[in-house]
């Protein structure tokens, strides 16, 4: 799957390399930067983008690729355990949360609070979350996953350092639809069409017990270089 959407963001890039001899370019160059941020997304984490602008005649917007990768609590591992496993209660759980978020989005130049080089943003998500529960002396290590979509929002701010180097600082609010919790051979779906569903539990029961992304404040804070 990661494969797949760093073959795409590729072929997206290189188009737009590519762009760069046709006719409009012969009096307006594209723009490229591009940067890391570090802070709170989907958990603690980081973010490694590519920014470009000016690459079509009148377009008002920048676009931004971005692909990070975040830690975070996966949640209740009792209660997963009982949810997606069986009801045994021995071992010292552990748990571990990580998730690889993909975000695609378009900056608007404004001048809010008089900063000259204010964006405002919005754009699509995709996440990855994949929830790890280990019962040390228990003899039970599962994962429990997720694919959702979603969409974000937010403003970024870049302030110059060098001639090719700027500060950015980045806060946001991302919103992912709730999707299927797939662990073990169980899967809780939100339309009620549960595969191999342990007891009477439901999407609703499984969805308390693993923490997949579902409101998440954004604050990142980072570098961006501009390469042309």
């Amino acid at each position: 799957m990661m494969k797949k959407y760093m073959v795409f963001i590729y072929f997206i890039i290189t188009m737009l390399l590519l762009g760069q001899n046709n006719e409009f370019n012969k009096y307006q160059k594209t723009h490229f930067s591009v940067g890391a941020q570090l802070g709170m997304l989907n958990g603690v984490g980081g973010q490694i983008f590519i920014n470009t602008s000016n690459f079509a005649e009148d377009f008002p917007f920048s676009v931004k690729l971005g692909i990070g990768i975040s830690y975070s609590d996966a949640g209740d591992p009792l209660a997963a355990r009982k949810i997606f496993i069986n009801n045994n209660t021995n071992g010292i759980p552990e748990q571990s949360g990580s998730s690889w978020d993909f975000s695609l989005d378009f900056l608007y130049r404004n001048r809010l609070l008089g900063l000259k080089r204010n964006y405002l943003y919005a754009g699509p998500r995709y996440v990855q979350f994949t929830g790890n529960f280990n019962f040390i002396g228990g003899n039970e290590d599962f994962d429990v996953t997720s694919d959702q979509w979603g969409v974000g929002l937010g403003i970024e701010n870049y302030f110059k350092i060098l001639p090719v180097l700027d500060l950015v600082i980045n806060l946001g609010y991302d919103y992912y639809i709730e999707s299927t919790l797939y662990g073990h051979d169980t899967s809780y779906n939100p339309d009620g069409q549960d595969l191999n569903p342990r007891e009477d539990y439901n999407f609703n029961d499984a969805d308390k017990a693993i923490n997949q992304p579902n409101h998440q404040i954004k604050l990142l804070i980072g570098m961006s270089y501009n390469l042309k």
